[in-house]
Order: C-alpha cells, then sequence, then structure tokens
C-alpha cells in the first residue's frame, strides 16, 4: 500500500504590486508550485495577490484555490469561512500538492495567510508549513515617497486604523514616525487629528504601491471626504528634527 506524502503548506509573499520585487526564492516557488491558492473576499471577485503573480507571466498550474476571506469583523462568518478555506487546502496537501498561497505584501505582516495556518493547524498539526518574506507596504511607501521612515534613534509605530483615534492620537505623540494602514472607513477622522496637530503636511498617502495603479499624494487635505482604495496607507512624519545619530547615552 502506498502511503501519500503530505504536502506542505507555502505563503508566497508577493510584495505590494510590482512584479519586480517577488524574491527569486518566492519566484522559483511559483513555478515549482503543484497548486495555487489565494484569497477573495467574494467569488466574482478579483484577486490582487492573483494578479501581481499575472503581471509577472508565471504560468499557472493546472489545480487551484479560491479562498473566501470575507471583509467583515463578524466573528461567526469569519470563523466559517476560514475553516471551510483551511479544509479545502488541507484536502490539498492529503492528497500529496504543496499548496501556495499567494500573498501580496508580505506574509507575517498584516496578512490573510495567518489566520489560514492557524486554522489548518488547528485541523492538523502535523502540516508542514513554509514562509517566504518579501517587501511590506511601507517599506514600498517609504521607497515612492523617497524618505527613509526612520533613521538614528527615531522610532517608527506600523498601527491599523482600527485600535481607534485616542490611542492614535497618543502615538503620534510617542513615535516620530506612524504609518497607518486600513485607513479607508476612518479617513477622515484621521485627517481631522492631523489637521488639528498640524501634520497635514508631515504626512502622504501611498496607495497601491509598485502596481500600475499606485498614487502618491502629499496634499493628504484632498482626501476629506474620498472614498479611498483598501490597500492605502498614510505615513506621517510627526517629528522631522535632525536623528539623534549615535548620541543616545
Amino acid at each position: 500500500m502506498n502511503i501519500v506524502k503530505q504536502g506542505i503548506l507555502i505563503a508566497a509573499s508577493l510584495g505590494p504590486g510590482d512584479p519586480g520585487l517577488i524574491t527569486k526564492t518566492a519566484w522559483d516557488t511559483l513555478q515549482q508550485a503543484d497548486c495555487w491558492a489565494w484569497p477573495v473576499s467574494r467569488k466574482d471577485e478579483v484577486s490582487y495577490a492573483r494578479e501581481i503573480v499575472r503581471r509577472a507571466e508565471i504560468a499557472q498550474p493546472k489545480e487551484t484555490l479560491a479562498l473566501k476571506f470575507p471583509m467583515t469583523r463578524d466573528p461567526v462568518q469569519l470563523i466559517e469561512n476560514w475553516s471551510i478555506a483551511a479544509e479545502q487546502v488541507l484536502n490539498t496537501l492529503n492528497r500529496g500538492l504543496d499548496v501556495v498561497f499567494l500573498v501580496e505584501g508580505d506574509a507575517s505582516f498584516f496578512s490573510t495567510f495567518g489566520h489560514l495556518q492557524r486554522t489548518v493547524l488547528t485541523l492538523d498539526p502535523k502540516v508542514k508549513v513554509n514562509i517566504i518574506p518579501g517587501v511590506s507596504s511601507p517599506l514600498a511607501g517609504a521607497a515612492l515617497h523617497q524618505k527613509g521612515l526612520c533613521e538614528g534613534d527615531q522610532s517608527l509605530v506600523i498601527i491599523s486604523a482600527t485600535i481607534g483615534m485616542d490611542r492614535i492620537d497618543q502615538l503620534l505623540t510617542d513615535f516620530e514616525t506612524v504609518v497607518i494602514l486600513k485607513i479607508r472607513p476612518v479617513l477622515d477622522d484621521l485627517l481631522n487629528i492631523l489637521e488639528k496637530r498640524q501634520l497635514l503636511e508631515k504626512t502622504v498617502y501611498v496607495e497601491r504601491a509598485g502596481s500600475p495603479d499606485q498614487q502618491l499624494i502629499t496634499d493628504v487635505a484632498t482626501l476629506k471626504g474620498v472614498k479611498v482604495h483598501y490597500l492605502s496607507l498614510l505615513i506621517i512624519h510627526s517629528n522631522d528634527g535632525e536623528a539623534n545619530l549615535g548620541n543616545r547615552e
């Protein structure tokens, strides 16, 4: 009796949008893959991660999985859909096929892969996982802006806007550079805080860095009332003084 060796769950970090930012390791893995999987929020959606690979012109394997990860904060819906996705992946792994999960940005950074990984391992703790790192959106955004996120003794915090306005307001005091992700639902509230703190001119808006549709907006006040793309962020240099290079006591 032949025993089928279980496949490996692989997270291929693709960077924020430019296929040229896919690492050689991820590129080679995609070319050799048995099965690609990618996240969608609904069945008819075009996957952003899948589009990055399409622009890279890497041939798609015969087997693919479009896994539903709805954009909701309802825990019941989330757990239900994570479980369905994990079962689809595990069934494929148990047939001896490696599953390469496509991730925009980096798989360890605000990624849906973490939910998939935890749920798969809950179903079967023996599953082997391989995470290939990549370029995250704040780094791509800083490069597009041509301004470093921090240097010397400056401090940096990267947060989700979902933590609340009071905490964000405090972090603008505590850190020299603040990067805020998931800004779409609360952008106007953020702009109000920045205006009150006189930080609008020290803030840039970055959307889909590295993609054909990338945007860099330095006059962020013009975004008030605008519905922006969900793959967008703010970089705020709340203290633009000279870095204290090597002078920490």
